[in-house]
């Protein structure tokens, strides 16, 4: 018996979704998320460089 599974039989575990189409708008205000997204993953990365630039001076000087 393998172990693996197979096409034949029904699927288990994680729910599959829907692939969105391409060239549509995402629906309500997931546009405005992703930005959001977008700009907290730039504040994140200017914070850490910061932090690590005052380390970096902190332990020379």
């Amino acid at each position: 018996m393998s172990l693996m599974p197979t096409a034949r039989g029904p699927r288990r575990g994680a729910t599959r979704r829907r692939q969105p189409r391409r060239g549509s708008r995402p629906p309500g205000g997931a546009g405005l998320d992703r930005w959001l997204d977008r700009l907290v993953d730039i504040a994140v990365i200017v914070a850490l460089v910061v932090g690590g630039i005052a380390l970096i001076l902190t332990l020379l000087l």
